[in-house]
């Protein structure tokens, strides 16, 4: 068996010297307000159409989620939604926003390659990821829940 050499004790004081000090708490901070007020616009303007567009919450629900689609990926095109990334972080990942930004940024890095080929073809190659493990989680889920209630009668 192999033992993984130990770095010298000089070389931790130098990389514990020059490591910037982790701002977790900060960053848990700024990443809450980020991911509420994102989550809180959706849900104003969920009450804003049952309200005022007379929607009931089934159809007004994917109105919201379109809209929150075509912000962020409208926001990604402009390169403002990296900036507000870099400040709110994880925050801003929530699944469908999230989702969206990696969809947009793919599109516009590949699209000096052609609508089809280019953007149209490596559109998803961050997001099948995604897909994959939500199919798979998705499959997961139900067939133990099934499973349950199979032995649970």
């Amino acid at each position: 068996m192999r033992v993984k050499p130990q770095p010298e004790p000089w070389y931790q004081m130098i990389v514990q010297r020059h490591t910037p000090p982790r701002r977790v708490w900060c960053n848990c901070l700024c990443a809450f307000i980020g991911g509420g007020l994102l989550c809180s616009l959706a849900q104003s303007a969920l009450f804003v159409l049952m309200e005022f567009g007379r929607l009931t919450r089934q159809e007004a629900a994917p109105l919201v989620l379109l809209g929150v689609i075509l912000l962020t990926a409208l926001l990604t095109g402009l390169g403002i939604y990296d900036r507000l990334g870099q400040k709110a972080g994880a925050g801003l990942a929530v699944p469908i926003s999230g989702f969206a930004n990696s969809v947009a940024a793919s599109m516009m890095e590949h699209q000096s390659e052609g609508l089809v080929l280019g953007s149209g073809c490596n559109s998803f190659k961050l997001a099948g990821a995604v897909i994959v493990f939500g199919i798979v989680s998705a499959f997961s889920v139900t067939a133990l829940k099934g499973l349950i209630r199979l032995l649970l009668g």
